[in-house]
C-alpha cells in the first residue's frame, strides 16, 4: 500500500499540526513541498487536487482532503491504533472538536492576520490591535488549559498565560516534536523576525 501523500510547506503551522498527528499515531507520510511564495499552490496540477489552493492537502490513495483539522481527524480515524487523540466518547470528542473549531475560527485567523501581511505583503510592523486580538485568543487557550492538560509562533508571556506555557513545554517534550514541528517553527519565527521592525 502506498504511503499517504501530504502536500504542504514546512513553515505552515497547519501543515506541521498534521505532521505532529502523523508522528503521534506512527504513520509514515510522503511529504511533497508546495512553495506558496512562488505560487505553486495555484498551478493547475495542484488546483486539480485542491481547488481552494491551501496547504496542507492530503492524497490517500486518490482520496483528497484539505484543511489540517479534517486531515488530522481522518488520519486518526483511519490509521490510529486507539482513540486517545480523537475519542469515540461523544462528550470527549465534542471537546476536541470545540478546540479544533476554536483554532480554525479564532486563533489561526488572528495569527494569519499577522503573518500573511508580513510574508505576502512585506509589512514590517504588527499593528497593536492584531497583537491584542491574538493575546485574547491566548487568554481563551490559557483558560481551556486550566481545566484540562490538553488542548505558537509568537512569544507567549509565561507569567500571563501559565497554562498555555506549560502545555507548550509538554508538546516540546514529545519525542517527535523537533522533527515534526520544532525546527520549522523556529525557521518561521526567524523569518517573521527578519521582516518586522
Amino acid at each position: 500500500m502506498a504511503k499517504p501523500i501530504l502536500y504542504g510547506l514546512h513553515l505552515s503551522p497547519p501543515v506541521r499540526s498534521v505532521l505532529l498527528v502523523a508522528k503521534a499515531i506512527g504513520l509514515d507520510l510522503e511529504f511533497r513541498e508546495v512553495n506558496l511564495l512562488t505560487g505553486e499552490h495555484k498551478k493547475p496540477e495542484f488546483l486539480e487536487k485542491n481547488p481552494q489552493h491551501t496547504v496542507p492537502t492530503l492524497d490517500d490513495g486518490g482520496l483528497l482532503i484539505w484543511d489540517s483539522h479534517a486531515i488530522a481527524t481522518y488520519l486518526i480515524g483511519k490509521y490510529g491504533k486507539d482513540d486517545n487523540l480523537y475519542p469515540k466518547d461523544l462528550y470527549k470528542r465534542a471537546l476536541v472538536d470545540q478546540r479544533l473549531h476554536f483554532d480554525s475560527g479564532i486563533l489561526f485567523v488572528r495569527l494569519r492576520a499577522i503573518f500573511e501581511r508580513i510574508i505576502f505583503f512585506n509589512e514590517t510592523t504588527i499593528p497593536q490591535e492584531r497583537l491584542d486580538a491574538l493575546n485574547q485568543g491566548y487568554e481563551f487557550m490559557d483558560k481551556f488549559l486550566a481545566a484540562s492538560p490538553y488542548l505558537g509562533v509568537l512569544p507567549v508571556d509565561k507569567e500571563k498565560y501559565p497554562n498555555l506555557a506549560a502545555w507548550m513545554k509538554r508538546m516540546e517534550e514529545l519525542p517527535y516534536y523537533e522533527e515534526a514541528n520544532g525546527k520549522s517553527a523556529k525557521e518561521l519565527i526567524a523569518f517573521i523576525n527578519s521582516k518586522i521592525a
